[in-house]
């Protein structure tokens, strides 16, 4: 972290560390969401097997780093994020890459619909709140397509926050409560909303897509497949079932927790806990003792 323009670095002594972790793990899991670098020899691959080999057959979706230039330059909302599910559960993101979103809070539930026009949904989510259309807050990504959709939303009389974290960590705000965010609306990765409908699936809130082709090409091979490009993917569909879990770990400080924090042999991280059967959400902060971390670390902490 903040060691410039050395973002390579970051992302090869993530993925060095969280393989070593998954490593542990009694479970026989199959990546199915990964990253790795090109010149770094472990990587989390799309089919590489993961965990001891025994217990139960899982999906396992991985990103060791969201915000990796973040960590690089030592700015804000960079974190680690792991979603596992039983095996088959998790939708093939590499269908189509990109993906339209819209994820709001459970008292948003069967209100929204991503069909519908910004100022429709924006109308619907003030009425099932309670609130003037002016107290409504749209969260998106800060990127230049989402230039229309402000527009929108600002025509529709509501109020938006520009997020400069990544798709999980918005798709997160917008679905808890008190979090400033009221609605997420935007183009994100597709591989990003599978994670994410992990966490909005335990928080109880609402999360619809649908598939963006990048071009036409793109867009005639995937109706020669069969894929129905209006079809409306929802949580259910991203992720089957209840027995999903996430954890999310701050990497540098961001809306949702805090980054890692040194001292001369600990470091102390902050993450968020997550069980989609039970709803159950746990903050937990941990301390690790540096020493012991350099069997899972690239990072050689004696120096």
């Amino acid at each position: 972290m903040g060691r410039g323009n050395d973002a390579g670095g970051a992302l090869a002594a993530a993925v060095n560390a969280v393989r070593a972790m998954i490593g542990s793990v009694e479970m026989a899991g199959t990546i199915v969401i990964g990253e790795g670098t090109d010149d770094d020899e472990v990587r989390l691959e799309r089919g590489d097997r993961v965990g001891d080999g025994s217990g139960g057959r899982y999906d396992v979706a991985v990103d060791p780093v969201d915000g990796i230039t973040f960590t690089a330059k030592g700015l804000s909302h960079a974190v680690s994020v792991l979603a596992v599910a039983p095996s088959g559960a998790m939708f093939d993101p590499s269908v189509c890459l990109r993906i339209d979103k819209l994820v709001a809070g459970r008292e948003a539930r069967d209100q929204l619909d991503i069909r519908a026009s910004v100022a429709e949904n924006v109308h619907r989510l003030a009425k099932v709140t309670g609130r003037h259309v002016e107290d409504v807050t749209v969260g998106m990504l800060a990127r230049t397509h989402h230039e229309g959709l402000a527009r929108e939303v600002r025509d529709a009389g509501a109020r938006i926050r520009f997020l400069t974290g990544g798709d999980v960590s918005a798709a997160i705000m917008a679905a808890s409560p008190r979090t400033g965010i009221d609605m997420l609306i935007g183009l994100g990765g597709t591989a990003e909303a599978v994670i994410a409908a992990c966490a909005v699936k335990c928080l109880g809130g609402t999360l619809q897509g649908r598939l963006a082709p990048r071009d036409a090409a793109e867009e005639v091979h995937l109706q020669t497949a069969g894929v129905d490009l209006d079809a409306v993917l929802e949580c259910d569909d991203l992720v089957r079932g209840e027995d999903a879990f996430l954890v999310l770990t701050g990497v540098t400080d961001g809306d949702l927790v805090a980054g890692v924090r040194y001292g001369p042999d600990t470091a102390t991280t902050d993450s968020l806990v997550m069980r989609a059967r039970s709803g159950t959400v746990r903050r937990m902060q941990s301390d690790h003792r540096l020493d012991r971390l350099e069997r899972y670390s690239a990072v050689d902490y004696r120096h």
